[in-house]
C-alpha cells in the first residue's frame, strides 16, 4: 500500500502537483505580507504540502473549530479561495482527457472544498487507498 501512495504521489507531483502548490505558496506569501491574515497564510502553507504529496493522507474537520474558522473561511474564499478553487476545476480539465490522468482529475476536484475552506481542517494519516480526500 505504501509502494502505491509512493507511485501515486510521484505521478501527481509530476501532472499537477507541483503547480497548484506553487499557487498556494503564492497565497501563503500574499498572506504573510498582509500581516493580519498570517493565520490563512499558515494555512495555505499546510494545504501546500498537502497538496504536494496527497495519496496516503486525508483532511479532517478540527474539533472545536467553530464560529471564527466559518467566518475566516468567509473572508478566506473571497480573497484567495475562489481563484485557487478555479485552479483544481482548470488543472482537471486535462488530467480527464487521458485514461492515465483520470484518477488525478478526480482528485483535483475533490480538492475544491478545501481550498475554498481550509479553516478548521487538519491533514492526518490514512490507511485509504486514495487519501485525495
Amino acid at each position: 500500500m505504501k509502494v502505491f501512495n509512493l507511485l501515486l504521489n510521484i505521478l501527481w507531483l509530476v501532472f499537477c502537483g507541483l503547480w497548484m502548490a506553487i499557487g498556494y505558496l503564492i497565497a501563503a506569501l500574499i498572506c504573510f505580507i498582509l500581516i493580519v491574515t498570517i493565520p490563512f497564510g499558515i494555512a495555505s502553507l499546510r494545504i501546500a504540502g498537502f497538496v504536494l504529496w496527497p495519496f496516503g493522507r486525508t483532511t479532517v474537520r478540527r474539533p472545536g473549530a467553530g464560529a471564527p474558522s466559518f467566518v475566516g473561511n468567509v473572508i478566506w474564499i473571497v480573497f484567495a479561495g475562489w481563484w485557487l478553487a478555479l485552479a483544481h476545476l482548470i488543472t482537471s480539465i486535462p488530467l480527464f482527457l487521458s485514461i492515465v490522468g483520470i484518477p488525478f482529475g478526480w482528485a483535483n476536484l475533490k480538492l475544491i472544498p478545501l481550498s475554498l475552506m481550509p479553516l478548521g481542517q487538519e491533514v492526518v494519516p490514512t490507511d485509504q487507498a486514495f487519501g485525495g480526500r
